[in-house]
């Protein structure tokens, strides 16, 4: 966790770009990832060259070379170490006119070639802080927030990213931490996973998944052969919006991945030959936004259903992406859950009879306002390609430790917060963040859900009553209403009130005429 201070230091950061010219939020935190970019580039050099110092050795690998550049500039000006203390004019003109190029243009080659994940997503950078006394301030700011700790880098960038959202813009990008940590705690991460987010934004469900590799099997890093795999081969993230691959590529990197597979990919539209059944764990919350005409939809989607609906798309593409074995826990709105065309049915169907589906989990109508309101649900699946479903586990999400409108304020203390709580809640603390228990449940699944009724807030469905009702998997269509027994009195008694009732009326209305009189 990020102290006070640290937190308002960042806000000073956020607030000299506000009041420097620079108002969007996303470009706001671009040109802060490029910086901290090359804040991390020269502790990568200084490390290479302590470790030349005690081997006496020359360096192995130089992040920036030796001599000047083509203008004449030493590439040691490069360095965050150096530039940041020099005149912010001065500083002005080495940031914009020769680092940046060298991201641009040279970095791949220093690196080691074009496949460092880092150096492809930078050779576009664009500087675009406007001047030079913007640029110093906040070099200035940035050089006194601690980055030395993985954790605290990580948990740094992941408050800036919260900043995008609060800012009222992009916040579609950002899938509330809370319910990614959910979504991860429910499919659990395993040390030979390759993990996919085909449509991964800012990559939460990627560092999500990589801290709890971290937490659970901490002695992954130790074993050459599991370390090699975490850094290069389990992480993998598409999205066809460059902006977002750069920043979810920092992400990665400041929580530790070395080299993930984030690059752009038009998930929809384009041919999955090369991905398909490449993957053992899916995690997503793709953009339902419309549909897409035919021309444009990749035909391997349409061969499994045929449909311009992306939300439908997206669930063939999870479906096409995972291996035999491979399980998958998405976002999808609950109109996929109920809705009655064919192509809503038959995606059911292929759930339910070909696959394994292990559980819906409805989500609150506000879980993510204010950007969205549509009601959504999180859909747990096992692709088996032979069947599978004999019980599907529902739980009914009321609250998720926020509050339901548009401020989404905390309605517990932030230990009491998450699906996986610092301090264990109380009974009345349940009906403020049910997520606690979603997962206790979950795990019990095959146990003592099985007889729990379905006026419960979790139950379970067989398959058979699924398939009876179309393979509806709304939680509204199973579960069972609680109704108050109501005591009838018997019709005589009630006429006899009545009777009794309209006398005193009668009795009322005499002694007012006699008054009158």
């Amino acid at each position: 966790m990020i102290t006070g201070d640290i937190r308002n230091q960042i806000d000073r950061i956020w607030d000299s770009f506000w009041s420097g010219g620079i108002s969007n939020p996303l470009e706001v935190i671009e040109q802060i990832t490029y910086l901290l970019f090359l804040r991390r580039l020269d502790d990568m050099h200084t490390l290479e060259e302590n470790k030349a110092n005690r081997l006496k050795k020359p360096m192995e690998r130089r992040v920036f070379p030796e001599g000047k550049d083509a203008k004449g500039r030493s590439y040691e000006d490069y360095r965050w170490s150096r530039f940041k203390h020099f005149a912010p004019a001065e500083m002005f003109t080495v940031v914009g006119e020769h680092v940046f190029p060298y991201l641009r243009a040279d970095l791949a080659r220093q690196l080691g070639g074009a496949e460092s994940t880092y150096a492809h997503h930078m050779k576009d950078a664009r500087f675009t802080i406007p001047t030079a006394g913007l640029l110093g301030r906040v070099v200035d700011l940035l050089d006194k927030v601690p980055m030395e700790e993985r954790d605290t880098k990580g948990d740094i960038y992941e408050y800036m990213l919260a900043k995008i959202a609060s800012a009222g813009q992009n916040g579609q990008f950002r899938t509330p931490r809370h319910v990614i940590q959910l979504m991860v705690e429910l499919t659990a991460p395993q040390p030979g996973d390759v993990i996919c987010d085909p449509a991964c934004g800012t990559a939460g469900f990627l560092v999500a998944a990589g801290e709890y590799l971290r937490e659970h099997h901490p002695k992954l890093l130790h074993d050459a052969k599991q370390r090699n795999h975490f850094h290069h081969r389990t992480f993998h993230g598409f999205d066809f919006d460059n902006t977002m691959l750069r920043i979810g590529s920092m992400n990665m990197l400041l929580h530790g991945v070395e080299n993930p597979d984030i690059r752009y990919r038009d998930s929809l539209a384009q041919e999955h030959g090369s991905e398909e059944e490449k993957y053992t764990l899916v995690l997503a919350n793709p953009p339902f936004a419309g549909s897409l005409d035919y021309e444009n939809t990749a035909k391997d989607l349409l061969q499994i259903v045929k449909t311009k609906k992306t939300e439908l798309l997206f669930l063939a593409l999870f479906l096409r992406l995972l291996k035999p074995g491979g399980r998958a826990a998405v976002i999808v709105p609950d109109g996929v859950l109920f809705g009655s065309s064919k192509a809503h049915k038959e995606l059911r169907r292929i759930l339910v009879e070909d696959q394994k589906l292990d559980g819906v989990i409805s989500l609150p109508g506000g879980a993510f306002k204010p950007y969205a309101g549509v009601s959504t649900a999180i859909l747990v699946f096992t692709k088996t390609n032979s069947g599978g479903t004999d019980h599907v586990w529902f739980y009914d999400v009321d609250a998720d430790g926020w509050s339901l409108d548009d401020k989404r304020t905390a309605l517990l203390s932030e230990d009491k917060l998450g699906p996986v709580p610092r301090t264990a809640l109380q009974a009345e603390d349940h009906a403020k963040n049910n997520l606690p228990d979603v997962l206790a449940r979950w795990t019990d699944r095959e146990n003592g859900e099985r007889e729990r009724p379905r006026t419960a807030q979790s139950f379970c469905v067989p398959k058979a009553d699924i398939a009876a009702q179309c393979y509806d998997l709304s939680l509204n269509r199973y579960k069972e209403v609680v109704h108050e027994e109501i005591e009838h009195r018997p019709p005589k008694e009630i006429l006899a009130d009545l009777a009794k009732l309209e006398e005193e009326i009668q009795q009322g209305m005499r002694e007012l005429e006699g008054m009158l009189e």
